[in-house]
């Protein structure tokens, strides 16, 4: 008798467990990579490449859009920020 209530017991933790699934970090792992491929497009579309500096030097460089760029990207990193609290069903 003891093992059938342990293996009822079993299965009903584990109905319960997948039942309150969180899909928090899958959505902001999702999130932050549209945040990163804006901004790469972004910089593409200035022409220039995300992860480098301008030949002009850093001042020129991050005035400009890349300037632009890297505020969008870090409004987006923000609002991304808050799925990882937030339960996925």
């Amino acid at each position: 008798m003891k093992s059938v209530f342990s293996r009822l017991l079993a299965i009903l933790s584990f109905f319960f467990v997948v039942g309150v699934s969180h899909g928090g970090p899958v959505a902001v792992g999702l999130c932050y990579t549209a945040c990163n491929a804006a901004y790469c497009s972004c910089m593409a579309s200035s022409g220039l490449v995300a992860g480098t500096t301008g030949p002009v030097g850093w001042y020129a460089w991050i005035t400009g859009a890349a300037g632009a760029c890297s505020a969008a990207q870090s409004v987006c990193m923000v609002s991304c920020a808050s799925l990882a609290a937030a339960p996925t069903p």
